[in-house]
């Protein structure tokens, strides 16, 4: 499961899918204009979000698998 954390105050985030419960998994999302994003998505297809936010800033997650 993906865990994003917050690096100014060490909160912590874990996410599932609404649909099916199944953790979701940490991705990157190839933007237009070659940018990515860091984003969860469900493994079962469902969808995915972009990472959530704390103290006005994106958390961040490591991408080990």
């Amino acid at each position: 499961m993906a865990t994003y954390e917050c690096t100014k105050c060490d909160m912590s985030v874990n996410a599932t899918c609404g649909h099916c419960d199944t953790a979701l998994q940490n991705d990157m999302l190839a933007l237009p204009d070659g940018r990515e994003v860091q984003i969860s998505n469900c493994p079962n297809g469902h969808g995915k979000i972009k990472s959530p936010m704390c103290c006005g800033q994106d958390m961040s997650c490591s991408m080990g698998m």
